[in-house]
């Protein structure tokens, strides 16, 4: 080989080995990671033991849809489903007579319904929605009062006086803005800067006030009882707080869980259901404490970034943290458990992104 023709080459591959290093190193990127120390991770222990009765779900077909995230039987005693594409799919308890309620052209994450019957939305790309019987949909909020907009809306309840409580997963990165909710959630949960709140919207004067704020991706959300307190999952931080539903007072109700806790759902005699969406993995959690690298995973090829591996997991809990029920399937085969909806007979399990709802006969 022609000794100039080498050392041309030589110089290319070091020149592109420099270019790759600089990528790496000092590519923009979107977030900007801050330092956070996890506990351990406690792995599948004591209430949360490795079982299997989450596994052998059952479907019912969606057609092409995906994403039933979230679930929940209307006035009218049909099911109601919301799936990726921002339709909302209404059918019988069964499956059958299935048919597009509504569409959004958003992607409504959770929803509930009113005492006059509205389905009332979180729609992550629109803000809060109310659709009324005949599908026609309505926007109620897209900003607090101050003005300040509503980026990221997750999880929403209705409290028996009407009041409409619902949370803004991230203030800093909005689904419509950085490619749909999963590029969205993943950018906030590496960055940890816990911008997201739960706000409350008063149907009477339109106006929408923050409730609580700083926290690490704030998702699903619950009502007790009572009326008087809010359950609210902090994704990014592994853990579930209580929220006093007039002053924002918290105090956390689970902490350091072996998953990702994503939607809340009441469930019968007192319980409520939560999904863990993947489980911890060590390698994010050790990336806790190095914002730098974790700039640099985001710089990667999304194929390795350190995405948890699929595990199906649902478990129930009574309203002072006791560990009523627990659901696993360690083979991931129904993906993204995200809650549950429990009727008189049936356990119908949400999912980020089964292109099916899964659910198995009630225990």
């Amino acid at each position: 080989m022609d000794s100039s023709k080498g050392h041309k080459m030589a110089a290319g591959a070091m020149l592109t080995v420099v270019a790759g290093l600089a990528y790496l190193l000092l590519w923009p990127v979107p977030a900007q990671p801050v330092s956070w120390t996890p506990q351990q991770a406690p792995g599948y222990v004591g209430a949360h033991l490795p079982n299997t009765k989450l596994a052998g779900l059952q479907k019912i077909d969606i057609g092409a849809e995906q994403g039933p995230e979230h679930l929940a039987l209307g006035p009218d005693g049909k099911l109601y489903a919301a799936v990726a594409s921002g339709q909302i799919l209404r059918m019988a308890p069964d499956g059958s007579q299935r048919e597009v309620f509504a569409s959004t052209g958003g992607r409504v994450l959770g929803f509930d319904f009113d005492a006059g019957g509205r389905l009332i939305a979180a729609d992550a790309i629109k803000g809060l929605l109310a659709i009324a019987a005949d599908g026609k949909v309505s926007v109620l909020a897209t900003q607090v009062a101050d003005g300040d907009p509503i980026r990221y809306a997750d999880g929403v309840v209705v409290a028996p006086g009407g009041a409409i409580y619902f949370t803004d997963a991230s203030t800093r990165f909005a689904p419509a803005q950085w490619g749909g909710t999963f590029e969205a959630s993943v950018l906030d949960i590496l960055e940890q800067s816990s911008t997201g709140r739960v706000l409350a919207f008063d149907p009477a004067s339109g106006k929408t006030r923050i409730l609580a704020s700083g926290l690490s991706f704030a998702n699903g959300i619950a009502l007790s009882g009572d009326g008087r307190t809010l359950f609210v999952n902090e994704t990014g931080r592994y853990r579930i707080w209580k929220i006093d539903a007039d002053s924002g007072k918290r105090s956390i109700l689970f902490d350091n869980l072996p998953g990702y806790p994503d939607n809340l759902m009441r469930g019968r005699d007192g319980k409520i259901w939560v999904g863990l969406v993947k489980p911890r993995n060590p390698t994010i959690d050790k990336l806790a404490g190095m914002p730098f690298m974790r700039k640099v995973t985001l710089r990667l090829p999304r194929a390795l970034w350190p995405v948890p591996k699929a595990y199906g997991h649902v478990f129930a809990f009574s309203e002072d943290g006791k560990v009523l029920a627990d659901l696993q399937d360690p083979s991931g085969a129904y993906p993204e458990t995200t809650a549950v909806l429990e009727t008189q007979d049936r356990l119908y399990v949400q999912s980020l992104h089964a292109g099916y709802i899964g659910w198995m006969p009630r225990p």
